[in-house]
């Protein structure tokens, strides 16, 4: 019999009360001071490296003016620079703030008006032209950093390149080291450790303040559900304005002296995964559906005899993943004949798409649909839900390979207590819950009742096991002129499951019927219609073509079909253009912008409804 609850709380806690990303950094650049730490291409820091900079880069920002409590904007790709800088302010005790890159003029505006930063730090043209417009209405702001000197406007004394500000750091390091040593150690695992600004789905984005405390007490969590060895390769690709990247490619990475491969263009994530085989991989469900997208294309493409080999070997592993699933038993018939397809089929094609090393494949930050889980999961592909937000340091509640039910986003991690309200909001109080907002005023504003609840404007189910479901956000719920509750996520990820299909909204609130908006996939809509024969043609016309509509036609019935009458899509239609971020209708995490999609798309969803 295993630990308590209450025993891995206690050591969580324990371990998480003496630690900060200082402390942590300093181990590593001792423990392991010629270990790899971060690889991008061909270029490698090694652990003593990466603190040699990162005092450098201190110093640096020291002679600047950035000093205690006070914010750093970063807008910048994932680079080795971003790590260092951002953990430079930390060891000032300011506290660094990570800003999507995909932000436009306007909410670079709003951000930078809101944090106060004094320094801001800028990757190239392209943030510099996002940002110029906006600096006059900075108060705070004392200097900005371009890290391409040629991007730096001419004669604009309050830009400065990071090679100066690096070298003037050298040159103060070099003649007084004790000043970094001396300068981060009053530093307590309760201060800020960093500052996320949430997407900003339904109103403005809000600040959220994390502890050194927050940030490792959730790696010392999850390490304790799905531990990995020390100094094992990791994949960076999410921004590091998403709380996940930020949790593992930062945090749970200092904790376990991990071997972070930087892949800064997410294309690039697959033959970085057969090259490097890391243990651990997260992905949004957005990746998880393309990946399950790509293997439906492919099979297609395959000679039948080679396509019926690998789905007789699915039909095997979907059993047991079933069974599993459901939390029973497989029978030890059906685990042999499983463990046989897979080491002479399934394991094969994991291996060419570089996941044959998985131990942990996880998903989160929006509900992913049960048959995308059940159709990677026949491949051995086992992705496991987590949930949480950038509130909870990342995930409040995990799945192990060992304790998972499938469409469930697992059990609260050690410490971690879950209470749903009346109308099914989830509640969460522990030591992931954050310091709290920032205000307007610079102050940190605690979000948690008397109690030490936080209010996540999620909602859920607990089973009688204690696994947690998650039905929809609490202010995303449609709710139509008869009355009834539609949750929108549930329909919109049943769409999402096609290959043609990128991005769909279910449309009802105030009206007597749900329909909806589907956007095509521009990477696998291609190859479906290619697979079907069809001429090459744009996306536009894609959408127009009665062979994609007529398949559209039949996944809105078969989604219909597993529908109550009430949430069943009465009318779509698809639109020609694709949804992104840069587009405007997706947020940074993909996650949809209902109400800008909304307004885009007024008087065709008002079409919907002319005859109503």
């Amino acid at each position: 019999m295993g630990p308590s609850l209450a025993a891995l709380e206690a050591q969580c806690q324990s371990q998480a009360s003496k630690l900060t990303l200082p402390l942590l950094l300093k181990r590593n650049a001792e423990e392991y001071a010629d270990a790899p730490a971060l690889s991008a291409g061909d270029k490698t820091l090694t652990w003593a490296q990466l603190r040699e900079r990162t005092a450098v880069l201190a110093r640096g920002l020291g002679a600047l003016g950035l000093t205690r409590g006070e914010r750093m904007m970063i807008m910048m790709s994932s680079r080795p620079e971003h790590w260092i800088i951002d953990f430079a302010a930390v060891h000032l005790a300011a506290i660094p703030c990570t800003a999507y890159q995909t932000l436009s003029i306007e909410q670079v505006g709003y951000v930078a008006r809101h944090s106060r930063a004094t320094v801001v730090v800028l990757e190239g043209a392209e943030e510099v032209s996002r940002w110029r417009p906006v600096l006059e209405t900075l108060r705070a702001l004392k200097r900005i950093i371009v890290l391409d000197s040629s991007a730096i406007p001419a004669g604009d004394a309050r830009f400065v390149s990071f090679e100066e500000v690096e070298a003037e750091g050298r040159r103060l390091h070099q003649a007084e080291p004790t000043v970094f040593e001396d300068g981060w150690r009053s530093i307590r695992p309760e201060d800020p450790i960093a500052m996320m600004y949430t997407s900003g789905t339904t109103g403005d984005p809000k600040g959220v303040v994390l502890s050194h405390q927050n940030a490792f007490y959730e790696a010392i969590a999850v390490d304790l559900a799905v531990p990995v060895p020390m100094q094992v390769p990791s994949i960076a690709y999410l921004p590091l304005a998403h709380i996940a990247e930020r949790e593992l490619g930062f945090y749970r990475a200092l904790y376990k002296a991990l071997h972070v491969h930087i892949c800064a263009d997410p294309a690039g994530v697959v033959p970085l995964m057969a090259k490097v085989s890391p243990p651990a991989f997260f992905g949004v469900p957005r990746v998880w559906e393309k990946l399950a997208g790509g293997l439906r294309a492919k099979l297609g493409t395959l000679e039948p005899p080679q396509r019926e080999a690998i789905l007789s070997a699915h039909a095997v592993a979907l059993e047991a993943f079933r069974l599993e699933g459901v939390g029973k038993a497989v029978p030890p018939e059906l685990q042999q004949k499983a463990a046989e397809v897979d080491a002479r089929v399934l394991k094969p094609l994991r291996k060419a798409l570089g996941l044959d090393a998985l131990q942990w494949a996880s998903s989160g930050s929006a509900p992913i649909p049960v048959d995308i889980l059940e159709y990677l999961g026949g491949f051995g592909i086992k992705v496991l839900e987590v949930w949480g937000m950038s509130e909870t340091t990342g995930c409040a509640t995990i799945s192990t390979p060992t304790d998972f039910r499938v469409g469930a986003v697992g059990r609260p991690i050690p410490g971690v207590q879950l209470r749903l309200a009346g109308d099914g909001e989830i509640f969460v109080r522990g030591p992931v819950v954050f310091l709290g907002y920032l205000a307007a005023d610079g102050q940190i504003v605690s979000a948690v009742d008397e109690d030490g609840w936080l209010a996540t404007g999620d909602i859920g189910t607990l089973d009688p096991d204690g696994f947690l479901t998650i039905t929809d956000r609490k202010k995303e719920l449609l709710i139509t002129s008869s009355g009834k509750n539609i949750a929108p996520s549930r329909i919109e990820g049943m769409l999402r499951a096609h290959p043609l299909v990128g991005q769909a909204i279910t449309i009802g609130d105030g009206r007597p019927y749900v329909t909806a908006l589907v956007s095509l996939d521009p990477d696998a809509a291609p190859l479906w219609a290619r697979i079907q024969g069809l001429a090459p043609q744009s996306l536009a016309d894609l959408s127009r073509d009665p062979v994609v509509r007529a398949e559209l036609e039949s996944l809105v019935a078969s989604t219909n079909a597993r529908l109550s009458r009430a949430e069943q899509i009465k009318r779509f239609e698809v639109v020609p253009e694709v949804w992104s971020p840069a587009t405007g209708q997706l947020t940074p995490t993909l996650k949809l912008k209902r109400r800008v999609i909304l307004e885009q798309y007024a008087e065709r969803i008002a079409s919907f409804y002319a005859n109503a």
